[in-house]
């Protein structure tokens, strides 16, 4: 019997995975993760301004690196490998010339941030986006923020144009167009010439960049203008049309073919975000939500379109066909999640990051002990409303209600206080963050059965697992698979291959199932129930008093 192959390539924050899948049961064959070596290094990025940039050689680099090894690695007939679909993290815009090159690939702006990808946690663009929201309420036209929760953010798509055309005169003249992260990978690996044609993403479009059917495409040129006159020539270099991801966007070119030591008889996907791949990888269905849990999370949740009577306010976009096509996907979020674990970590290992004492090697080990041995601890201490408790805000807030410009709070502090318990406080932070989302969704009539959990965080952290059933008060399935997303990617690949008739279909066919159950403990409820109240409290009080 002659089987067939599909691979996932999957884009994260800080590194690149690709899976070789047998397009029959899902079963992986080989994976293969490489890091970004500029992004590890800290090139072109400024945290203290929430500037995040990443240049387009660490993913090409990444995507001949994965790919080859894991084809060599899975054994398997380069020509029964049918499919291929890219998903990346959003919106992360990059600029491009006419012919869909990269600015920063030009030898003038190789070292310029502004001319590289802005990646989704990038904040610079706060400014823009309340100019946007400002506009879309007061110009007298259709809001075209409605079907973005009403609230545009500092992560997407215009905002972050706008920024940088404002900031950059050299790069906004150069720019033919922009492109988001997951289209320009797609765009790069078919060999596109043709900005006009390709295939763009419906994921990305609709949750980033306020395009919707109902308007036939992007926000009207005089909305635009108002915002930039040179939105004018851009918006007419962008895109009306936009495809989902069990579309076919084009085959392997002869170039990337020879690269990969794969055929040109491959199909290419059109691309799709992680989140929203991540969420097909775990079988999502009606009622569900899957929390993609990393360095920031999404939330995803399908509904037939008939179910969703109004538009759900203060979350990421409720877009026809960004997870399966034919119903509506839901998206929301938080800014940071791991990253404010991550955070503390580093913050209690300065001095063994500046210490010359300390070698090397010793600090590498030693940061990476670090978060285990404070969950360790954290997980002994008892709950209590006395405790110490936290905000999640520490990179701002993305749902419900974006203001990505809020910052972080903790409060019940003394000298008594050890780092474990405020640990535990900002561990317990990211999960009344989650509950947040969760009462958003259920409070405009959009129900919630289940809830599954994937991502690094889902599978690595039993403490968070359990912690966030007992703030949620429900029952949290933790999906198989070690890279959701990138089977999600494998699912639509082999769909656009015509090796299904459908994404629920190879869903189905595909999944891994789910690997354990976190049942909340009822007197964990209880406390954390009044807990969750006084996060409340403190959140209304900071947001109205203290940011600004």
């Amino acid at each position: 019997m002659v089987k067939n192959h599909v691979i996932g390539l999957d884009f994260g924050t800080d590194s690149v995975r690709a899976v070789v899948v047998d397009a029959a049961n899902g079963s992986t064959l080989a994976t293969h993760v490489q890091g970004y070596k500029r992004w590890r290094e800290g090139k072109y990025c400024d945290a203290s301004q929430s500037m995040f940039r990443q240049h387009i050689l660490d993913h090409l680099e990444g995507i001949e690196s994965t790919i080859t090894t894991v084809v060599k690695a899975s054994g398997v007939d380069v020509k029964s490998i049918k499919g291929i679909c890219i998903d990346t993290t959003g919106s992360s815009p990059v600029p491009v010339d006419e012919h869909g090159v990269s600015l920063c690939l030009k030898p003038e702006f190789e070292h310029n941030p502004n001319a590289m990808m802005v990646l989704w946690k990038d904040h610079t663009a706060i400014k823009e986006a309340e100019e946007i929201n400002q506009l879309a309420r007061r110009w007298g036209g259709i809001d075209y923020t409605r079907f973005e929760g009403g609230i545009y953010s500092s992560e997407w798509f215009w905002a972050k144009i706008l920024h940088i055309i404002r900031e950059d005169e050299a790069v906004k003249n150069a720019a033919f167009s922009w492109i988001e992260h997951c289209d320009l990978m797609t765009f790069i690996l078919t060999g596109g010439k043709d900005l006009k044609s390709f295939k763009r993403s419906r994921c990305a479009a609709g949750h980033k960049a306020m395009w919707h059917e109902s308007w036939n495409g992007l926000p009207d040129e005089k909305f635009l203008v108002q915002l930039d006159p040179s939105f004018r020539v851009l918006r007419k270099n962008l895109y009306e049309e936009t495809y989902t991801s069990d579309q076919v966007a084009g085959n392997l070119s002869p170039e990337w073919a020879k690269k990969l030591g794969l055929t040109t008889d491959t199909t290419i996907a059109v691309g799709t975000f992680d989140a929203h791949a991540g969420a097909v990888g775990a079988e999502v269905e009606e009622y569900t939500l899957v929390r993609v849990m990393g360095t920031s999370t999404c939330d995803i949740i399908v509904s037939p379109e008939e179910k969703v009577n109004d538009t759900v306010k203060g979350i990421c976009g409720q877009v026809n066909g960004s997870v399966i096509p034919g119903m509506i996907g839901l998206e929301a979020g938080q800014s940071a999640f791991g990253d404010m674990l991550a955070w503390f970590r580093d913050l209690v290992a300065w001095p063994i990051d500046n210490l010359s004492s300390v070698s090397v090697t010793d600090r590498e080990k030693l940061n990476d002990e670090i978060i285990t041995a404070l969950s360790r601890q954290a997980e002994k201490l008892p709950i209590s409303e006395s405790s110490p408790l936290a905000l999640d805000w520490i990179n701002g807030r993305r749902t419900p209600d974006a203001n990505q410009a809020l910052k972080t709070a903790i409060v019940n502090l003394s000298l008594g206080t050890s780092a474990p318990a405020v640990f535990r406080a900002l561990v317990e932070a990211i999960c009344f963050g989650s509950k947040k989302i969760v009462d958003r969704f259920v409070e405009e009539g959009v129900e919630i059965k289940s809830v599954v959990g994937i991502g690094g965080v889902a599978k690595k952290s039993p403490f968070i697992m359990q912690t966030l059933a007992d703030v949620l008060n429900m029952p949290i399935k933790v999906a198989s698979s070690e890279q959701a997303p990138a089977l999600g990617a494998a699912m639509y690949a082999a769909t656009a291959a015509g090796l299904y008739g459908s994404v629920t279909e190879a869903s189905k066919a595909m999944n891994n199932g789910f690997e354990k159950i976190y049942q909340p403990h009822a007197k964990n409820v209880l406390v954390y129930a009044k807990m969750y109240k006084t996060y409340c409290a403190l959140g209304d009080y900071v947001e109205r008093n203290i940011n600004h």
